[in-house]
């Protein structure tokens, strides 16, 4: 019975080592920094690794021309490109938490704790859009 306990026990204790890993983890990536660009640099959009908008820079160039839909597509793109970037960087961290380990799975429940989306989904947007198609 009280194997039982001490199993438990080392199994919290492991938890415990995960979620401050996870917290280490969620503050690297909150510091890391991505960029994504559009139309020869006039949109660009700076996102942290945990895929939040730092900033929004549109050339005013390009607000003169005063064309919503290019500058709605271009934004678009340049987000989807700094989303794809962020998930790189995320990959690299997760890839230095686990010594470079592949563990099946970590990577989508690590997003889902993190409070990202599915794995991917922004990724194949961004292709999308390279391809002049509209996400949908």
């Amino acid at each position: 019975m009280f194997k039982g306990l001490a199993g438990l026990g080392s199994l919290l204790k492991q938890a415990q080592l995960i979620s401050g890993r996870i917290q280490g983890l969620t503050e690297e990536l909150r510091k890391r920094r991505a960029v994504g660009s559009a139309g020869g640099g006039l949109v660009e959009i700076e996102v942290n690794g945990l895929m939040e908008v730092l900033s929004c820079r549109i050339d005013q160039s390009l607000v003169d021309q005063r064309d919503r839909e290019l500058l709605e597509d271009l934004v678009t793109t340049a987000f989807n490109q700094a989303v794809g970037k962020s998930r790189e960087l995320h990959a690299e961290a997760m890839r230095e938490m686990t010594g470079g380990l592949e563990i099946p799975g970590l990577e989508d429940a690590l997003s889902k704790v993190l409070g990202e989306g599915p794995a991917g989904k922004a990724d194949k947007e961004a292709e999308n859009e390279e391809e002049g198609q509209r996400p949908g």
